[in-house]
C-alpha cells in the first residue's frame, strides 16, 4: 500500500502570519483608549490553562471537572446591550426554525395555542349585596314627577298640559297618595289650584319595570315644611307604600342611601353618610326648615321630593334641597326628617292643609324686637280681648301715658324648649297638636313666670 504525500507550496497557499501578541499598555494611553478596547486588550493578555484530562467512569470526577472547566473558561466580554442583542437574536432564530419545521409537517414539532384563563365575576360581597337588595325593595315605591300647567294656545285645542319640571316622590299608602316637595310642583301651586285638581304627571314603575304615566290630583300641600301630598288612581298591585322608620335616633356617621330622577335620570341611586343632623334648611320655597338631615349622599335637580332611606331600607327623609354654588351636587344635601313628614303628611290628607297649633296671638317680627333692645325670646304684640290667651293672663305691649312704649310679655320657652326669636317660638309649637297644653315660661318686666294654656288653631 502506498503512501502519498502531498506538499503545500508556498505559491498557492500564503503562509501563515504569527498570532499578534498583546503588547504592554502604558499608562500615559489610558486616556485614549475607550473602556470597551481597553477591557478587551486586558482579556486577551489572560493565560488559557491547558484542558484537564477527564475519567469517563467516574461520575464525581466529571461533575468536578466540569465546575472547574466552567470556573477557568474564559468568557467573552459581554455588556448589557450584547446580552439583549444576543437573547433577541436567539429568539428570532428559535421562531424561524419552529415555522419552517411547522411548514413541512416535522411531527416532532407541536405549536400549543394557550387560551388566556377568563375569569367569572362571581358573588357580591355582603355589604354590596345588601345595598342590592335595599334599591330593588325600594325602587317601585319611588316615582318620577312631572310639574304640569294649563296654557291657553291660539288654536282650537284650547288648553294642554306643558311640562314646566321635574322631580321625585314616594308612595305613602294603597290608596295612591303620593308625598312630594312642595317646589316640585311650585309652578302649578302658584296658580292656587283646588284640592283634586291635576297638578302633575305621575310615573309609577310596574313589576315588569315598565313605568305607567297617571295624573297627579292635589290633594294638599304646605309651603312652610316644603311638602305636598298628591293622589294618582292606581291600582293596590302597583302601589308599594315606603316603609317610614324614625329619624329622631340617626347618628352622624350611619350610612344611607338616596334614590331619585336627577336630571330625568329614572331610579338612580346614590350611597353615603348622615354627615350632620338638625340643620335650618334654607328651601325653595323661601322658608327655613329646622331639624334637617345633612348627607353626602349626592343630591341634584330632580332628586327633591325623593326618599332618603337608612341602611334598613326604611325612610328617614324626604330630599329637599342641596347647598352648592353650581347647581349640582357638592356633597352637601339636605332632608326633610321623617319625624316631620309623619306629622304633616297625615294633616294635608286629612285637611288639605296643616292645621297648626297656636296660641292665637300676634308676635313681634325679629327687626321690630331689636330696636326694642329685645334680644332673647318672642316678643308678644297684640293679645285678642276674651281669647284663651288673655284668660290664660298673657299681657301685650302697649303705649303709656306719656307715648312710651311699654313691653309686654316675652316668651323664653315652651316647656323645657328654649325660645330665642319668633322662628323658634312657631317651630317649639309645631310640635304639639290641637288641644295640647303647654307651659310657658314668659319675662314680664323684671321677673320670670310660668302660665300654663291650651293650643288651639
Amino acid at each position: 500500500m502506498q503512501v502519498g504525500i502531498i506538499a503545500c507550496s508556498s505559491s498557492t497557499i500564503p503562509p501563515l502570519k504569527p498570532r499578534r501578541t498583546a503588547t504592554f499598555i502604558s499608562s500615559k494611553h489610558l486616556p485614549f483608549l475607550g473602556r470597551r478596547k481597553l477591557c478587551c486588550d486586558v482579556v486577551s493578555r489572560l493565560p488559557v490553562p491547558p484542558p484537564t484530562p477527564r475519567d469517563n467512569n467516574d461520575e464525581d470526577n466529571i461533575s468536578r471537572i466540569c465546575k472547574q472547566d466552567f470556573a477557568q473558561e474564559n468568557l467573552p466580554l459581554t455588556t448589557r446591550r450584547t446580552l439583549f442583542a444576543r437573547l433577541l437574536m436567539s429568539t428570532r432564530i428559535m421562531d424561524v426554525r419552529l415555522l419552517i419545521a411547522y411548514a413541512l409537517g416535522d411531527p416532532s414539532v407541536t405549536i400549543e395555542q394557550v387560551t388566556p384563563s377568563v375569569f367569572s365575576a362571581g358573588t357580591l360581597f355582603p355589604s354590596e349585596e345588601r345595598i342590592v337588595k335595599l334599591f330593588e325593595k325600594n325602587t317601585y315605591s319611588v316615582v318620577n314627577i312631572f310639574d304640569v300647567t294649563l296654557r291657553p294656545q291660539l288654536n282650537i285645542t284650547g288648553a294642554v298640559e306643558v311640562p314646566e319640571g321635574n322631580g321625585s316622590g314616594v308612595v305613602w299608602d294603597e290608596q295612591g297618595h303620593i308625598v312630594t316637595n312642595y317646589h316640585v310642583i311650585g309652578n302649578s301651586l302658584s296658580r292656587n289650584p283646588s284640592s283634586g285638581q291635576i297638578v302633575a304627571r305621575v310615573n309609577v314603575v310596574a313589576s315588569e319595570g315598565v313605568q305607567k304615566n297617571f295624573e297627579g290630583k292635589l290633594v294638599g300641600a304646605d309651603r312652610t315644611n316644603d311638602l305636598a301630598v298628591l293622589k294618582v288612581e292606581a291600582s293596590k298591585e302597583l302601589l308599594r307604600p315606603i316603609k317610614v322608620g324614625p329619624s329622631s335616633s340617626l347618628k352622624v356617621g350611619q350610612q344611607c342611601l338616596a334614590i331619585g330622577n336627577p336630571f330625568g335620570f329614572d331610579h338612580t341611586l346614590t350611597v353615603g353618610v348622615i354627615s350632620g343632623l338638625n340643620r335650618d334648611i334654607n328651601s325653595q320655597t323661601g322658608v327655613t326648615i329646622g331639624g334637617g338631615i345633612q348627607t353626602d349622599a349626592a343630591i341634584n335637580p330632580g332628586n327633591s321630593g325623593g326618599p332618603l332611606l337608612d341602611s334598613k331600607g326604611n325612610l328617614i327623609g324626604i330630599n329637599t334641597a342641596i347647598f352648592t354654588q353650581t347647581g349640582t351636587s357638592a356633597g352637601v344635601g339636605f332632608a326633610i326628617p321623617s319625624s316631620t313628614v309623619v306629622k304633616i303628611v297625615p294633616q294635608l290628607i286629612q285637611f288639605g292643609k296643616v292645621v297648626r297649633a297656636g296660641i292665637n296671638i300676634e308676635i313681634a317680627l325679629d327687626l321690630i324686637a331689636n330696636q326694642l333692645n329685645v334680644r332673647n325670646g318672642a316678643l308678644i304684640l297684640q293679645v285678642p280681648k276674651n281669647s284663651l290667651a288673655a284668660k290664660a293672663g298673657l299681657v301685650p305691649t302697649t303705649r303709656g301715658f306719656a307715648g312710651n312704649i311699654v313691653l309686654g310679655d316675652i316668651i323664653l320657652a315652651v316647656d323645657d324648649k328654649p325660645v330665642r326669636n319668633r322662628a323658634e317660638l312657631f317651630k317649639a309649637l309645631d310640635e304639639y297638636n290641637v288641644g295640647d297644653k303647654v307651659l310657658l315660661k314668659i319675662q314680664r318686666g323684671n321677673e320670670n313666670l310660668e302660665l300654663p294654656i291650651m293650643l288651639f288653631t
